[in-house]
């Protein structure tokens, strides 16, 4: 096995193998997706992907399932020492003004925390890690 060191990106992996196994149990986590608005790119990709519609800010994760009075989750994920930007934490108040819950998390289990009291869900030992 390869063991990659922690970051951000490897965080969120944990998050999406976590959910893809949760899925079996709790279908709704079939639906959690990475919005891929972050990451370098080179100039043309850059420029076509704006006037696709890619906007800087938006959260990392969502979760489109209504729950607990909230429309869907949003997940802006963080990593060490890393803070939200000012367009992120734009885009999570909006997001909240519009009915979403959206959390700022610095860890996969954090993460995973956040999705299982969003759902009002019990993990399941195929769930744990």
């Amino acid at each position: 096995m390869v063991y990659r060191k922690k970051s951000e990106a490897t965080e969120q992996e944990r998050v999406m193998r976590w959910a893809a196994i949760g899925s079996i149990t709790v279908p709704e986590l079939e639906l959690l997706h990475h919005i891929p608005n972050g990451g370098s790119r080179n100039q043309l990709e850059a420029a076509n992907l704006k006037r696709q519609g890619v906007k800087a800010g938006v959260p990392d994760l969502c979760l489109p399932v209504p729950a607990g009075g909230f429309h869907g989750l949003y997940i802006e994920m963080k990593f060490g020492k890393n803070k939200p930007t000012e367009k992120q934490r734009w885009w999570l108040e909006q997001l909240e003004k519009q009915g979403y819950k959206a959390v700022v998390c610095w860890s996969a289990e954090s993460a995973i925390k956040e999705i299982i009291t969003y759902l009002g869900v019990k993990e399941s030992e195929e769930m744990k890690q």
